[in-house]
């Protein structure tokens, strides 16, 4: 069986799926947190699949594969970690105050 191109455009909307019901349904801010991760993982595939795929094509050099789809995974990696470093931060100070980390609860900060 070869794996092709569908197989990762499932697996990606699988992971997609995945991280929209847990930002959906979890009320806890971390489960949020690890929700968006799904979602931009599954960008990543999308990201790294297409460009293995897209650019085997006639237009690419030959034995050297184009590297714009990991570039791009690499942004969204560092990307990723930024908004998770920033998240856990907001997080962390947020239970300092209400010794929880129920997003129900956030609507206290209202002024």
């Amino acid at each position: 069986m070869v794996i092709g191109l569908s197989h990762f455009l499932v697996l990606s909307a699988i992971v997609f799926a995945c991280g929209l019901l847990t930002i959906l349904l979890k009320r806890n801010a971390i489960g949020i947190l690890m929700g968006i991760e799904l979602v931009l993982n599954s960008a990543n595939i999308n990201l790294v699949a297409l460009n293995r795929y897209w650019h085997a094509g006639p237009g690419a050099v030959a034995g050297k594969p184009l590297l714009d789809g990991q570039v791009f995974a690499l942004f969204v990696i560092v990307i990723a970690a930024a908004e998770a470093a920033v998240a856990l931060a907001i997080f962390l100070n947020f239970y300092n105050n209400f010794a929880s980390v129920d997003v129900e609860k956030a609507k206290m900060l209202k002024g």
